[in-house]
This record gives C-alpha cells, structure tokens and sequence, in this order.
C-alpha cells in the first residue's frame, strides 16, 4: 500500500511539472551568467595579438608553399616530388594555424573578430628558377617562422604593459600583469612549435645539400633524379 501511495505521488509530482512547463508559452531557455565566469580567462593582450599575429603567418606559409607546388605541377616543369613536398608542407602550415586558433579557444578567448583573424593573400613569388632556388627559399620562410615563434616567447614571458594593443583579448581595455608569465603557452610554443620548425629546417638543409651534389654531379639531370627520389620516398626526413 505504501509502495502505492508512493507511485501515486510521484506521478502526481511529475503531471504538476509537466503542467508548469507547458503553460509557459512559448517555451525558452535562458542562462544568465555572472561576471565571475570569465575570471578564469587570464591571457594577457599582448599574448593574445602576438599569437593572432602568428596565425597569420602560418597561414601566409602555407600559401607560398601552395604556390610552390602549384608551380612545380606545371606540365612544363613537371617536378611531381617537389610538388608533393610543398603541397604537404602547406597542409602542415595550415594545421598550425588550426592549432593555434584552437589554442585561443582553449583559453578562453572567443576570437569575436574571427571575419579579421585571417586575411588571404596572393603569394608575392609564382615562379622559382629550379629546385634549388625553391629549398632555399622554403628554408628561409621556415627560418623567418622560427624567429617569429621565437618573439612570442619572449614576450609572453614577461609582456609589458606599455605599448600594449587595445580591445585584444576575452575582454576589452583587461590590463597585462606586472612581470606575468604565461608558462603554458610558452612551454606549448617551445615544445611543440619549436621543435618541429627546428626539424623542418634541418630536413631542408638536408635535402637542399643532397640535390646540389646531386646537381654536381648529375649536371641537370641531377634534379630529375632527385625528383624521382623525393617522389618515391627514397629521400627520407630528418629525424
């Protein structure tokens, strides 16, 4: 009887729920969220322009290596090797701006500009002379990369608040700390970014120096067998 009346009132509970929501009309749903709720977004602004800023070069990055590829595709060129390496290292470009942008979301950091987060480019260069002139121009674009991961170390681990770029940032006008240290995104920048530039580079370098004996020693059939190698994987990556 007691296991009854217990059924009875939870049914008679549950139909006065029931009741409640349905005469609200029209249904909604609402959240009304304190300030408190965004006290755990503690990236400083310039932290988070430098990193907008590095977006950006990834993203012009892997545009130039679109372009070198696209180049080395041409049926008047026809590089096939050359051209899979650009166009997997532009794929490996855009992924790092994927990443980076992530990482803001992470951080709590909206990106209420994302129409501006990113604007796309032509590449400045179309045409390359051989497949010389493009390693040194993919290692150089690795090593400007490097140094401009390298800047946002620096300042992030311990940005000033001078100077600072207004309205960056989860909110506007939120001011740096003193001597702050962002320890995770450096520690991410220098143990993610970092070390795959510094493979990039030396994978480079390395190919760079192999196709130029090949070239000396080949004269410019060189190339064409170097090209064979790339293409079939018989030239391996560093590391």
């Amino acid at each position: 009887m007691a296991s009854g009346m217990k059924v009875v009132s939870v049914g008679v509970a549950l139909l006065g729920f029931f009741g409640f929501v349905t005469s609200q009309s029209p249904l909604s749903c609402s959240a009304v969220f304190s300030d408190g709720s965004t006290q755990w977004v503690d990236m400083v602004e310039p932290c988070v322009f430098m990193v907008k800023e590095q977006i950006q070069r990834e993203v012009n990055a892997s545009m130039a290596y679109v372009a070198m590829g696209a180049y080395f595709s041409r049926d008047t060129v026809n590089r096939p090797g050359f051209a899979k390496m650009f166009f997997d290292s532009a794929k490996e470009e855009r992924d790092h701006a994927i990443k980076l942008i992530d990482y803001l979301l992470m951080r709590g950091e909206t990106l209420e500009d994302i129409k501006s987060l990113i604007v796309v480019s032509p590449p400045k260069k179309l045409e390359w002379r051989d497949g010389v002139k493009a390693l040194k121009d993919a290692l150089e674009l690795e090593g400007n990369v490097t140094v401009a991961i390298t800047s946002v170390i620096k300042e992030c681990e311990s940005p000033k608040t001078k100077g600072q770029k207004p309205g960056i940032g989860n909110k506007p006008g939120r001011k740096a700390k003193e001597s702050f240290n962002d320890y995770h995104l450096v520690d991410y920048l220098t143990g993610v970014y970092l070390e795959e530039q510094y493979h990039s580079q030396r994978d480079l370098a390395g190919k760079l120096y192999t196709l130029g004996k090949m070239i000396e020693n080949h004269g410019p059939l060189g190339e064409f067998l170097f090209d064979k190698k790339l293409l079939s994987g018989e030239v391996p990556a560093f590391g």
